[in-house]
């Protein structure tokens, strides 16, 4: 394996557990949160491509959370749809990609890049 295979197999999004976890997540310098559930086909077609995506917009903290464990938050945080990608920055919300609809490689780097500029 080359070095840039080793390095793609090495980012992995840390899986929020608990909500103490979410609210350290929350309160990153920058963070990402991408919401998801393991049944979620349109969520099992972006999985590919996420270690690509750290590697590329190493600025942002990646972080999963199971939408089924964080239900709860997901209601109060007007998350209906999966996967779902907020931005937050020192404990704010900065941008948000939520919708029903499946997501594209080139859609999730346009809102990452997008979201930089905030």
């Amino acid at each position: 394996m080359d070095d840039k295979n080793n390095t793609l197999e090495a980012l992995i999004m840390k899986k929020i557990e608990s909500n103490e976890e979410l609210q350290k997540a929350v309160n990153d310098d920058l963070s990402l949160l991408m919401f998801s559930a393991d049944w979620c086909p349109d969520c099992r077609f972006v999985e590919p491509f996420l270690p690509e995506l750290e590697a590329n917009y190493p600025e942002y903290t990646f972080y999963y959370v199971d939408r089924d464990k964080f239900i709860d938050t997901c209601a109060e945080w007007d998350i209906f749809g999966i996967p779902s990608f907020l931005v937050f920055k020192n404990g704010t919300e900065i941008s948000r990609f939520v919708s029903k609809d499946r997501k594209t490689k080139e859609e999730i780097e346009q809102f990452l890049t997008d979201s930089l500029k905030k």
